[in-house]
């Protein structure tokens, strides 16, 4: 394989960018561990007793993640997030104004490898989520198992991010006077699997779980689109029935997580590594889909808002997939 090496004179400004994305890749893939092996370290050294401060803390603190969390308007503030988002560059766009005295449920597709582009614009300011919808506070719902990761829950809380445990999206749906919105992830670790550049395919027929949530609460939907995400990594080829495939969903329902052996660029050559690849992605965020409140939604209702919902969707696509590079004759495909 021939390998393409970076420019020697490029300027500081990309520099900058390509270091932002970096240290977020770490903080996906081995921020975890770290944190793991640092508490760990703690708890064998003459430091012992800050490692039982530290999961007495952990206790007390348990149901933080499932509460709202406990976000700072300081770390969502970095300029390193700017960083980030140039480098992609990353877009947030609003089609219609969202009522800030309701509390919404956000429905993101596709998933991708990394969801990059959830994670720069409701993670952070850099998008200026706040003042496309103002009022409106959104929070990025990652699972469980990650905020059982000691130091790393509360940096990762810091950011906005909140368990997708089903207590937790109910907490801020039922929150008094709206401004609330939760951003699940639909695909989830399963369609992380599948994300690769011209991926289309979106894990959503038999998901019907954030339907009745939302109908539960009397909660718009919101689809949310980010054009591009799945352009941003390769991926080692997994189809199904392959072994590869059977032990990715071995671990996946094991540990909740999957696990896509992806690739793209290096920080000093563009053939391979862990690197996204520099392509704009764009989160369109689309109109909300009204439900009535009903605590005990029949299977029909969960079915009727769930077909509202996918044409919604799909109706977002189609509106907006010529202005971001999609050819005319291709659509969304749901399994």
């Amino acid at each position: 394989m021939k390998i393409e090496f970076a420019p020697l004179m490029i300027p500081l400004r990309r520099r900058m960018q390509t270091a932002a994305v970096l240290q977020w890749v770490f903080s996906f893939i081995a921020l975890a561990q770290c944190c793991l092996a640092v508490f760990i370290l703690l708890s064998l050294s003459d430091l012992w007793f800050l490692a039982a401060l530290y999961a007495v803390w952990l206790y007390v603190d348990r149901d933080t993640p499932v509460r709202g969390g406990r976000r700072s308007s300081w770390v969502r503030g970095w300029r390193v997030w700017r960083h980030f988002r140039d480098y992609f560059p990353l877009t947030l766009v609003k089609t219609v104004d969202l009522d800030p005295k309701l509390n919404y449920l956000f429905g993101l597709h596709p998933h991708g490898v990394l969801v990059a582009g959830a994670f720069g614009n409701f993670c952070t300011k850099a998008s200026e989520f706040e003042k496309l919808f103002p009022g409106l506070t959104p929070y990025l719902l990652m699972l469980p198992f990650w905020f059982r990761v000691p130091f790393f829950r509360d940096y990762i809380m810091c950011a906005g991010l909140v368990s997708s445990d089903k207590r937790s999206a109910s907490y801020l749906l039922s929150r008094p006077g709206g401004g609330h919105a939760a951003v699940l992830a639909i695909g989830g670790a399963p369609e992380s699997l599948e994300a690769r550049p011209g991926a289309l395919t979106l894990q959503l027929l038999s998901r019907k779980g954030f339907i009745k949530l939302a109908i539960k609460h009397g909660s718009p939907l919101v689809p949310v689109f980010s054009f591009g995400e799945n352009e941003l990594f390769n991926q080692m080829p997994n189809p199904q029935g392959s072994v590869l495939r059977g032990a990715q969903e071995r671990l996946q329902k094991l540990m909740g997580v999957a696990l896509p052996l992806f690739h793209a660029r290096g920080v000093f050559q563009y053939s391979w590594g862990l690197l996204p690849f520099r392509k704009p992605v764009c989160t369109v965020v689309g109109r909300p889909i009204l439900v009535s409140r009903d605590p005990s939604p029949t299977r029909e209702e969960v079915d009727r808002v769930h077909a509202l919902y996918l044409n919604g969707l799909n109706q977002l696509f189609e509106e907006n997939k010529e202005s971001y590079g999609i050819e005319k004759h291709r659509h969304l495909s749901f399994i």
